[in-house]
């Protein structure tokens, strides 16, 4: 008797099918984690996971540089302010102290804000400064004088110098109308400062320029996604001070 011939290429068990079925199933175990992944809630302040770095909220999307911008300005305040009160008290021309003042005013008004940003967008906020901070802060302590005035001027115009760059960044990159607020208010706060610090007089141009050089400040990576409707937030700080004039501040004294 001839042996039968094998019959192939029908039904669902054939090469053909076999293929399609795990294609079908392949396909089925990418699509269902996005899914499932992308339908998750958050911890009950309108926050939705999108990924690792990015998150949705009502206001548009919230990066990690977000993130960390809104953590950088809460801790700006909390060594900013301290500085700008004692500079008030221990500097020793107008010009120091009116940089102390602005320093106040306008972390004050800072600090208000990002609380409110931070209360909004469910983020905590540290309530100490950075080790970094704490160490400028002791340096000032420690300072009189003269030499006072010109640690004072030149910490905190190589702080804002650093700062500065990470708002126009932030200012520029963010989906999320509620830091970019904040970031236009702290851009008007810093470059505020920036100049007062300035017109004292005793800002080492050459040491600022090195230590920017030096310095690196990364930011963290987010990729964006998709926004939806984002509720409009205005900027609200304007100073209404004037800067004083540089030469109400002698130079530095030369060792």
């Amino acid at each position: 008797m001839r042996p039968r011939t094998p019959v192939t290429g029908r039904g669902i068990f054939s090469g053909t099918g076999v293929i399609i079925v795990g294609l079908t199933a392949t396909l089925a175990a990418l699509i269902f984690p996005i899914w499932s992944y992308a339908d998750r809630s958050g911890t009950g302040t309108g926050v939705s996971v999108l990924n690792a770095e990015t998150v949705s909220t009502q206001y548009g999307p919230l990066s990690a540089l977000d993130r960390d911008f809104v953590t950088r300005v809460r801790l700006a305040g909390l060594w900013e302010l301290p500085a700008g009160q004692q500079a008030e008290q221990k500097g020793t021309t107008q010009a120091v102290r009116t940089a102390g003042q602005h320093l106040v005013e306008g972390h004050t008004f800072l600090d208000q804000r990002v609380r409110d940003v931070a209360a909004k967008l469910g983020l905590p906020l540290p309530n100490q400064p950075s080790d970094q901070q704490k160490q400028w802060l002791a340096t000032l302590n420690a300072a009189q004088g003269t030499d006072y005035d010109s640690k004072f001027a030149n910490i905190l115009r190589l702080a804002h110098g650093k700062v500065f760059s990470v708002v126009a960044q932030v200012r520029a990159s963010t989906r999320n109308s509620l830091v970019r607020a904040l970031a236009d208010d702290a851009n008007t706060t810093v470059l505020d400062h920036i100049k007062v610090l300035e017109a004292t007089g005793y800002v080492d141009w050459d040491a600022l320029a090195r230590d920017m050089a030096s310095a690196s400040t990364p930011a963290p990576a987010g990729s964006p996604t998709d926004p939806g409707p984002a509720v409009p937030v205005e900027p609200s700080y304007s100073p209404t001070y004037t800067l004083p004039p540089a030469a109400s501040s002698p130079p530095p004294q030369q060792p």
